[in-house]
């Protein structure tokens, strides 16, 4: 006799439905608070086509699904660097990463204003390690290639693109940001560095 294999709590289809329905939501509430950071949950559930009693079993409050969004996001910004690493030169990869922190400082700095303050500092702490270890990813990958200077390190680098934590969310403060990016890849670009005395080669020792 074949035996039924055990799962366990709900049904795998039932599971399955309500897993798929998660995510409609967090795609929703992402396109929607976008648009507006004001997006009322009602909003969201008809975008993602569910029922007001199904969004409110996945997130009780607002800013359940507020936090539930922007861990999304970072989720994102922390599972790139590998993919983009594996499919693009090393500076291409790191402008392109870039990009992607730029999206979720403007996404965290959007949805602020709707988390408690001590959601906001939780957000802030769960996410800054990671974060910090992706932006090493992407720098340990050009500098083994040579195309990164080999004294800036992941702190560093997050200090040179904090303006992203300040930006605003408009087409022109897009289009600044964009550049200033452009600007600290061509700064941690590898070769000779130029001081206003003369060419100067400053290198930290690195574990």
């Amino acid at each position: 006799m074949t035996e039924r294999p055990t799962t366990g709590g709900h049904p795998p289809m039932r599971r399955a439905d309500a897993e798929q329905n998660r995510a409609r939501i967090l795609d929703a509430a992402r396109a929607a608070f976008e648009e507006s950071e004001d997006a009322s949950m009602h909003t969201i559930a008809r975008l993602a086509g569910v029922g007001q009693g199904t969004l409110y079993r996945h997130f009780p409050t607002r800013e359940a699904l507020v936090l539930a969004v922007h861990r999304r996001r970072v989720q994102t910004l922390i599972d790139a660097p590998a993919q983009l690493a594996a499919t693009h030169p090393p500076l291409v990869a790191l402008r392109r990463w870039l990009d992607i922190l730029a999206a979720c400082g403007q996404n965290f700095a959007g949805l602020g204003q709707a988390l408690l303050a001590s959601s906001a500092a939780q957000l802030c702490a769960e996410g800054y390690q990671p974060v910090v270890d992706a932006s090493d990813l992407m720098l340990r990958t050009g500098q083994a290639a040579g195309q990164i200077r080999a004294d800036v390190d992941a702190e560093d680098l997050l200090l040179l693109v904090s303006f992203l934590w300040r930006a605003d969310r408009g087409d022109e403060d897009a289009a600044r940001s964009s550049h200033l990016l452009d600007i600290v890849v061509d700064a941690v670009r590898s070769g000779p560095q130029v001081s206003p005395t003369g060419p100067t080669t400053l290198h930290r020792d690195r574990p």
